[in-house]
């Protein structure tokens, strides 16, 4: 069985390197043809590329993606100078000078059209060498596991370099490097100064509130266990999901290879050329159901884990992945229908509700869907099964934290301190998509972009980039290794945040306990992946009512006494979540106290 795993992770290995190595194979070479954009765009484009001698020139693709970066930055200060002297009749402002927003998009384009190559070429044999190598080596690596006696096993997690961790000090310091890194470039990126300052006053007045008003300066305990020596196999993982995220999302450009790749996929399922979106979308399902056989196969000795297991797969592949190709073969809107605001922070942008508005009854039933969801189904169903109904068998950030970051649950840090900030930023979060939806509405509906002194567009271009991009990408995915599976979960999804306030005080859902078994081994609060200490509740007697439980039951999966139970019950005692619960035995009566 060993060496059948041994031959599993050769393959992942040979198929990353190939992942990897993609981004330097081909050439690019731009003719005025390639040139994006409209007339006004196209002629400042191609008069700077002309200049800069980059038109009818083979080069790399890195160093195209460069020269062309710059020829396209030419074009836009060309445009905004000749702007000032006076617009062209019947000519939008956007439609004549280059937005910053166009940027990206235009570089992307132009990638696209002159590149040639192995993988223009052969865009099969690449997917096969990346995707199905390592599909085939996952699947190689697993399947030994269902021949394992069935059970939990700890199997060195706290010795393994992929999933020990890091040391407390070295995950505090990547983790503020990165945040001031985001905050830096979304500084550069949107050419707004106002919202970063917010940003870093709203970061700092937290960190007051918790280290001095809440007197949290104790530091213990961090997580179940902490690693004598860091684990750099999972520093050089996480660095890898980082990366992939910053090229997705800020740097498209870069990863046209990757697209080109998947593009006979996307034309067989919605009839047109892959996108970045696309591909990720593809990756996502892909992992999740690959990673998703190895929940099976860990927790085969549990049927609530099982099911649970089956139910994210299926909701990501159907109605996450391939629905949405379905109708956007016939021209149709195409959202993931279980995604709903405020996680999907987009619903109501312009572009949104202009486009369902215009698929006439399969448009105005897809809005009002998307409303009813988030508005009625959300405290009905949170009611009476808490919110573990979407975060552990629905939401696909939820199915990507089961699935791909299961080996990585047991790092999500444990202490009072982490509990406070939880509280702050989560909320915090949720606050401002409320904020930033209010003025995305405002602006659809009186043209208006300034309300109460502020520019609704920019604040909503902020959020885009620093919650929906870097928060939920960068730190939400990339930090699996680092700190956790769930950091975006808990920490920053503004619907988790939504979810947990109705269930902390109106739902049935509870992780009741039995405390007069707990033998103190510890297994629960290892494997709580949402940073709770559920050993110190099981001790008490104490049921479990976190708003930030996700009701993934697997601390009762790892329990081996019993001790724990998911049940939906009555929520009027209020004597079940009391301080401590102790039992008093005399003559004749016991009494629970």
């Amino acid at each position: 069985m060993k060496f059948i795993q041994n031959i599993g992770l050769g393959l992942f290995i040979i198929s990353l390197l190939t992942f990897v190595g993609m981004l330097g194979v081909g050439h690019q070479k731009l003719s005025v043809d390639h040139i994006p954009g409209n007339e006004y765009h196209k002629t400042a484009i191609t008069t700077a590329a002309q200049e800069a001698g980059i038109l009818d020139t083979e080069m790399s693709n890195v160093g195209f993606v460069s020269n062309f970066k710059q020829v396209l930055k030419t074009a836009q200060n060309e445009q905004e100078k000749l702007s000032e002297a006076g617009l062209p009749d019947d000519v939008d402002e956007w439609n004549f000078k280059i937005g910053n927003w166009k940027m990206d998009e235009y570089a992307s384009s132009a990638v696209k059209a002159s590149a040639g190559g192995p993988v223009q070429d052969n865009p099969w044999l690449f997917f096969f060498l990346t995707f199905g190598l390592a599909i085939i080596g996952g699947l190689l690596f697993i399947i030994p596991k269902f021949f394992e006696t069935p059970g939990i096993k700890n199997n060195g997690i706290y010795h393994d370099s992929l999933t020990r961790g890091i040391k407390v000090n070295l995950r505090s310091g990547l983790l503020i490097f990165t945040i001031i890194a985001v905050i830096i470039y979304g500084f550069v990126r949107e050419g707004n100064l106002f919202w970063p300052l917010v940003t870093i006053a709203i970061g700092l007045a937290i960190t007051y509130f918790v280290f001095f008003r809440e007197g949290s300066k104790d530091n213990n305990p961090q997580r179940s266990a902490s690693p004598i020596n860091t684990g750099w196999l999972g520093i050089i993982a996480g660095f890898i999901l980082i990366g992939f995220y910053i090229l997705l999302y800020w740097k498209p450009e870069y990863i046209n290879n990757w697209v080109t790749m998947v593009n006979p996929l996307s034309n067989s399922l919605n009839g047109g050329e892959a996108s970045r979106w696309f591909l990720y979308g593809m990756m996502y399902t892909i992992i999740m159901l690959v990673m998703g056989i190895r929940m099976l196969a860990k927790y085969q000795h549990n049927k609530y884990q099982r099911v649970r297991t089956y139910s994210v797969m299926f909701f990501q592949t159907s109605f996450a992945f391939l629905i949405p190709q379905i109708l956007a073969k016939f021209n149709m809107p195409a959202p993931d229908l279980k995604n709903m605001w405020p996680l999907d922070y987009s619903f109501f942008f312009d572009y949104r509700l202009d486009e369902l508005a215009s698929n006439g009854t399969l448009g105005i039933f897809m809005l009002v869907w998307g409303i009813v969801l988030f508005s009625i189904g959300v405290p009905v169903f949170v009611f009476f099964f808490g919110k573990r109904w979407y975060c552990s068998w629905v939401c696909g950030c939820g199915g990507l934290a089961e699935t791909m970051g299961d080996p990585f649950r047991q790092l999500s840090d444990k202490s009072m301190r982490a509990w406070k900030y939880e509280r702050y930023i989560i909320h915090g979060v949720m606050v401002a998509a409320v904020i930033m939806t209010i003025g995305v509405l405002y602006t659809y509906f009186t043209g208006s972009y300034s309300i109460l002194g502020f520019n609704t567009a920019s604040l909503k271009s902020w959020y885009g980039f620093f919650i929906g991009a870097g928060f939920a990408g960068i730190v939400g995915t990339g930090f699996y290794p680092l700190m956790g599976n769930r950091v975006w979960c808990r920490f920053g999804c503004p619907l988790a945040g939504y979810l947990g306030l109705i269930q902390r005080f109106r739902s049935k859902f509870r992780i009741t306990t039995n405390g007069g078994q707990c033998i103190s081994c510890g297994n629960c609060s290892t494997y709580c992946e949402m940073g709770i200490d559920v050993r110190s509740y099981a001790q008490k007697g104490q049921d479990i009512v976190r708003s930030s439980c996700v009701g993934c039951g697997v601390c009762a999966a790892v329990c081996p006494r019993g001790v724990l139970r998911l049940e939906n019950g009555p929520n009027t005692d209020s004597s079940r979540t009391a301080e401590l619960r102790t039992i008093h035995i005399s003559e004749g009566e016991i009494k629970i106290l």
